[in-house]
């Protein structure tokens, strides 16, 4: 969907609300960004309990408005719940499944989920939670798909993240739809966060790696980004960084949830998504040889498997955003740069 003006965003404040989580919205969506020249989007806190509401670390928060506005929110996010086995109340659940017929996007962090849960709008659709509370969400709610190891889940109008930080990960993912990439690297910049983590990539890591191996992964993360245009094996990807190709699968999939050649494969959408964003003139055969795919219509099958939508309907709907917001001069330079790094 298209933020602009007419785009509000309101998150869910009630007493003993979770600081961190309500902050991570908060920071989000509720400072103005002047910097990136386009229509950001609105924001609001509303509430079922009057306030003055008591907030983790001894706060206090007054939410502006009652949950009438969730009646006009396109996008309703709950920053947590105070108690993963105390019910929400059930003006909170008439108005969250009122906002999900009429289409509107819901989307939790952390707890949250468990009243989205309550709420029933998540029967039959895949969320994530904090690891903790994964085991008591799928025991209480069956019919809920539960996947523990995700950092964020995205079902298209429901989204889900993991606990604390992972709520980082998933709003800038909503940032990354609404105005793409581009913009989606800017925020990342300012918060000073990765600009990308894919919502599949494992909350923890199960078995922590030696410092040796850890560092020698995240060198070869960085060379890969470096030279997407190489062919990239297991093999080959071993033997650069040292490793049997049995080690490197181990360690890819305990670090991102995923194997090396699916890495590999979201790494390359994520060069064309900046291609089809800065030159909107290139054409798709080149922005898939920059990509380091090996003919268009691999890039075509990959792309829309990842980004749900084909390279031509992205560049439809970011190409010409990226051009108004940052200058033909800027995309044009960034061309120049890619193509000339990647030869």
């Amino acid at each position: 969907m298209n933020a602009s003006r007419a785009h509000l965003v309101v998150a869910l404040a009630y007493d003993r609300l979770c600081t961190f989580e309500f902050g991570c919205v908060t920071e989000f969506f509720a400072l103005e960004r002047p910097e990136l020249d386009i229509d950001w989007y609105r924001f609001a806190v509303c509430a079922d309990e009057r306030g003055p509401l008591r907030a983790a670390g001894g706060i206090t928060v007054q939410a502006g408005y009652t949950l009438a506005m969730l009646d006009r929110a396109q996008t309703i996010v709950i920053p947590g719940w105070r108690d993963a086995d105390e019910t929400p109340p059930e003006a909170i659940l008439r108005k969250l499944r009122a906002a999900y017929e009429r289409g509107a996007r819901l989307c939790s962090i952390c707890s949250g989920v468990f009243v989205l849960a309550a709420a029933g709008v998540l029967d039959g659709k895949r969320v994530t939670t904090h690891w903790r509370y994964a085991e008591r969400l799928a025991q209480r709610y069956p019919r809920v798909h539960v996947e523990p190891q995700s950092l964020y889940v995205d079902e298209g109008q429901i989204l889900t993240s993991a606990g604390s930080a992972a709520g980082l990960d998933m709003l800038l993912h909503l940032v990354r739809l609404d105005h793409g990439a581009a913009v989606a690297n800017r925020v990342a910049q300012r918060l000073v966060i990765a600009p990308h983590r894919e919502g599949g990539q494992a909350q923890f890591v199960p078995r922590p790696m030696p410092p040796d191996e850890a560092s020698r992964l995240a060198r070869l993360m960085d060379w890969v980004r470096a030279n997407p245009r190489r062919a990239h094996s297991v093999a080959s990807l071993a033997e650069r960084a040292a490793m049997s190709p049995r080690t490197l699968q181990r360690q890819f999939l305990e670090a991102t949830g995923m194997g090396p050649y699916e890495w590999v494969v979201r790494e390359r959408v994520n060069v064309a998504r900046d291609l089809l964003e800065s030159r909107p003139r290139l054409a798709l055969a080149r922005v898939a040889e920059l990509a380091g795919f090996g003919s268009e219509e691999s890039m075509r099958r990959h792309f829309r498997r990842i980004a749900l939508t084909s390279p031509a309907a992205y560049r439809a709907q970011f190409g010409a955003q990226f051009g108004a917001q940052f200058g033909a001069q800027f995309g044009e330079k960034f061309g120049e740069k890619f193509a000339a790094k990647t030869g």
